[in-house]
């Protein structure tokens, strides 16, 4: 088994240097730098990819702690740019814009601070609640103002938005449909901070999503992993509850292969594995080789475009499942993360370094539009996993 990897090893390490460098000397100064205003600390929604020039559209509640995210993660890259200072003035900018009428973030606010959308949305209480993790694991002396915030964010959500069966509603009074998405992000940020709390309430929270994603979330005649629901959690009337999307696959199989190993539970290991294989037989065009936007439950391609996000889940989940697997099977997820970084790298293919396109129509180009800051957390996550992934010499086996 020594040497059963080593081409596709030899491939990852090769491409964990390249966007290692990409992330740092391209991605990250460009975005903190044109894309965020250093006198108001605010990160902005978008740049054009051919000039670099701010694109004049509300800032979403999910750009600025997908941002400081981003950042932070950057300096463990190894980013020579002044992180903590960035992060700590954006923290600040974020919660006097998004949390000033209450401890959950309005959906978006204009250039100067002011609410455009002063509506909640539980995906972006998430984000703010995965920025909290992030900045209290960096910055220890605001630890505990992070841990504070965080508890605020749950208790609130516990407390206007719980559903009667698990997990959360869109909205009080009811909206529907219901989202499996949401609570993917949910469950990302349960589990970075039941790291740096594991006597919290966020294990608690973890085991409850990924409780409800094995029950509802996943089919049972299929273990696909569906999008929207009605009231109940069953899918949705129409196409809505018929919609599958691969890059969502490989966001819970990766997400579920962490919390089955952590909990070793069987059931979600092999849910993570099935969901995998979904994404990549039959959300894979085998003609542009990258990951398109969405397929119906019977696995038929419904919308073709592929996002950029999509590229980046597909590797963190083949990376992982690789991990935790040997010989052939391990070869094979480790050949599929290649595949995937050669998927994402085409995206990066603009005139301004560092900036990226968003979405590649069915004949493989790409449309005109400003590079979205909020793409950035996924593919420095991404990178991130990649670069760990590739510093352990067993893994690489």
């Amino acid at each position: 088994m020594g040497e059963a990897c080593e081409d596709e090893a030899q491939a990852l390490r090769k491409a964990a240097d390249r966007l290692a460098k990409w992330t740092c000397e391209e991605a990250l100064p460009v975005w903190t730098e044109a894309g965020f205003d250093g006198k108001t600390a605010r990160f902005l929604e978008a740049l054009e990819p051919e000039t670099g020039a701010p694109a004049d559209r509300p800032i979403r509640a999910r750009v600025p702690p997908r941002q400081i995210y981003s950042v932070i993660a950057g300096g463990s890259l190894g980013w020579s740019g002044n992180w903590w200072e960035v992060a700590n003035s954006a923290l600040d900018r974020y919660f006097a814009d998004f949390f000033d009428a209450g401890p959950l973030a309005v959906k978006s606010v204009n250039a100067s601070g002011e609410p455009v959308d002063d509506g909640i949305d539980i995906y972006d209480q998430a984000f703010a609640l995965f920025a909290l993790a992030t900045a209290a694991e960096a910055i220890p002396s605001r630890r505990d103002e992070m841990s504070t915030r965080a508890a605020a964010v749950l208790q609130a959500l516990r407390d206007g938005l719980s559903h009667p069966l698990a997990g959360f509603e869109e909205a009080n009074p009811r909206v529907l449909p219901l989202r499996s998405n949401p609570h993917m992000h949910l469950f990302e940020a349960a589990l970075a901070w039941e790291a740096l709390e594991p006597e919290g309430p966020w294990r608690e929270l973890a085991d409850e999503i990924a409780n409800l994603a094995l029950l509802k979330f996943v089919a049972a005649e299929t273990g696909a992993l569906r999008e929207f629901f009605d009231g109940d959690f069953n899918p949705a009337p129409g196409d809505d509850g018929r919609r599958v999307e691969p890059g969502h696959q490989f966001e819970w199989a990766w997400l579920l292969a962490r919390w089955g190993r952590s909990r070793e539970n069987e059931k979600a290991l092999a849910s993570s594995r099935r969901l995998f294989e979904i994404g990549e037989r039959h959300g894979i065009d085998k003609k542009r080789g990258v990951c398109v936007m969405a397929i119906d439950d019977d696995f038929n391609v419904v919308d073709p475009v592929a996002r950029l996000w999509g590229q980046t889940e597909w590797l963190k989940a083949a990376l992982l499942l690789g991990e935790m697997s040997s010989g052939a099977e391990r070869k094979r997820y480790l050949a599929s993360a290649v595949r995937a970084v050669e998927a994402l790298e085409r995206f990066f293919d603009v005139p301004v370094r560092g900036l990226y396109r968003d979405r590649m129509l069915a004949d493989g180009s790409f449309i005109s539009e400003p590079a979205p800051a909020s793409s950035l957390y996924h593919v420095v996550c991404a990178i991130v996993e990649l670069c760990n992934y590739c510093k352990n010499p067993d893994a690489c086996r």
